[in-house]
């Protein structure tokens, strides 16, 4: 029972730290990489606040040394999924009825151990797991994953406060339920953050969660773990299993209490997903509530007037920070000929200065993709761009997975704005550049717009403010994120709330109030307070 209208403490966003060389940050985090790089650790299920162990596990690897063995992970059976269901609708009884202010705190205090004696492990170990640099590794699973978790406090609070007008004779009141059930969260190997959001986002709003973290990212999905264990997250809360992702949905997805699925990666995984949910639809006791974000095919277009070097340095940052692995990473540059001869020249010498290697080593600017499937997809295209005579490597073009799944930045020039790396996601450091004629600039906005299915991430660079409000207007649906004069990479919780339409997600913004909005089920209240005696109304005279 409430006792008082509390204010939570105003988010703010986290400072990121620089890691330069000498800083006391920059030290803390390589002695805690070597630490960890140094032992093996064994990550267990977590189900009903316990840890679980079983006879099938997988080995953990840093991508930029794939022979390296970071530890093992458990598999689930079945009967393992079967039991994070009944434990969590167990939790639900007593989370569900748990009052706000106590949720509240619990992901508040994650945040902050996440800020303080968090920080350099969830770091080294995003490194390690994912092979992030240390700047890629801070933005990510240390500033916006406490960003999440403030941020979804207040807003949480903002949702509560928002209540329908009552009169002297009755009072209305809204309440905002969790939903009926359990949530499925699936999150993706490339930002800790949202591995970190997804379960906690719906588990701040009084549900319990079923959180599948990809193989990849597994490592630092333990981290996570544990700070939310150490935050005081109770037991059959949010619940851990890895394994076959296909048995795992399957036996979700099949119970009458599955009431939402809450997701980041591929597009195709993401449909199927929606076609299972919709084919069991009349055994669910209520409609799930469906959240993707999903793939995407983001864009830079650049005008004559735009300055060829901000240009150069947003493809440079924008395609090739993470090695392209970003969900908004530039992967697609439409660039005006009278400014190409430039921002080319830029751009050769921005990477001819790009280190690569392991992330242990700062001074790197690209480190390894994240496993042998993805660097053989990649290599793939690169090699076909060599033999197309559509297609020329101006930049980069080389790769090594002797050591670790090493793809150079790449920049290929087609002269066909349909050539495939101008359509297909490929999730690495390959962007492709078609040079449009000056004149063509509208029709060159309308050719963004219908090359790809996907709708996430775009910016466009001009001088002339005419042509900015037309890249506005006509690219009105190409990207959920949208920038002007900005790489199309770096969305902040609190600041740019993150999603695209189309192929590329329901567009619910996560950090945000309309992602929580997802994970909430009003009911009304009214209250009468001197109820009618007489059932007669005056018109009956």
């Amino acid at each position: 029972m409430g006792k008082g209208f509390f204010e939570v403490p105003v988010a703010i966003n986290e400072p990121v730290k620089s890691y330069a060389p000498g800083s006391p940050e920059r030290a803390e985090v390589l002695e805690t990489y070597k630490k960890m790089y140094q032992n093996t650790v064994a990550v267990p299920l977590y189900i009903d606040g316990k840890d679980i162990v079983t006879n099938e596990t997988a080995t953990m690897s840093p991508p930029h040394n794939h022979q390296h063995i970071l530890g093992t992970y458990c598999k689930a059976s079945k009967s393992h999924v079967e039991m994070a269901i009944a434990t969590a609708l167990e939790a639900r009884k007593n989370w569900a009825a748990t009052p706000w202010e106590q949720r509240a705190a619990i992901f508040l205090r994650a945040a902050e151990l996440i800020a303080g004696p968090y920080r350099a492990k969830i770091n080294a170990a995003t490194m390690l797991a994912q092979s992030k640099t240390v700047h890629q590794a801070e933005i990510d699973s240390a500033c916006e994953l406490i960003d999440f978790l403030r941020f979804n406090v207040q807003f949480m609070t903002e949702i509560y406060a928002e209540q329908p007008e009552s009169t002297s004779t009755a009072w209305n009141r809204l309440e905002y339920r969790p939903l009926e059930g359990f949530i499925y969260a699936i999150t993706p190997f490339n930002f800790t953050a949202i591995a970190g959001n997804l379960p906690s986002s719906a588990a701040l709003m009084g549900n319990v969660v079923i959180w599948k973290p990809s193989d990849s990212q597994v490592y630092s999905a333990k981290v996570i773990l544990d700070v939310f264990k150490e935050a005081g997250v109770p037991p059959g809360v949010i619940n851990m299993v890895m394994g076959d992702p296909v048995m795992i949905t399957d036996t979700l997805l099949a119970s009458p209490d599955f009431s939402g699925l809450h997701f980041t990666g591929s597009t195709h995984v993401f449909k199927d997903l929606w076609k299972k949910i919709g084919m069991n639809i009349d055994q669910y006791k209520t409609y799930p509530r469906i959240v993707g974000e999903t793939g995407g095919k983001d864009f830079i277009v650049a005008h004559k007037t735009a300055h060829p070097k901000q240009v150069a340095t947003a493809i440079v940052r924008g395609a090739f920070e993470f090695q392209g692995q970003k969900c908004s990473a530039a992967s697609r540059c439409y660039i005006s000929k009278s400014i190409w001869g430039e921002v080319e020249q830029y751009l050769k010498v921005d990477l001819a200065s790009i280190k690569m290697g392991s992330p242990e080593d700062m001074s790197n600017f690209v480190t390894a993709v994240i496993h042998e499937g993805s660097f053989n997809k990649l290599a793939g295209y690169i090699d076909q761009a060599k033999k197309d005579p559509a297609a020329e490597i101006i930049a980069g073009g080389n790769y090594d997975k002797s050591k670790g799944y090493f793809v150079e930045p790449t920049v290929i020039k087609t002269s066909d704005p349909k050539y495939t790396t101008m359509c297909t996601e490929l999730f690495g450091p390959v962007v492709t550049i078609y040079v449009f004629e000056d004149d063509a600039w509208e029709e060159t906005l309308h050719l963004v717009d219908e090359t790809s299915e996907y709708a996430l991430t775009g910016a466009v660079f001009s001088e002339d403010r005419y042509a900015l409000e037309m890249g506005v207007r006509i690219l009105e649906n190409a990207a959920g994120n949208f920038y002007i004069n900005d790489k199309p990479t770096g969305a902040v919780v609190g600041q740019q709330p993150f999603g695209g339409a189309r192929a590329s997600g329901t567009n619910d913004k996560a950090g945000s109030k309309l992602n929580l909005y997802r994970w909430v089920s009003p009911r009304m209240v009214k209250e009468t307070f001197v109820s009618p005696t007489d059932y007669r109304y005056p018109f009956l005279g």
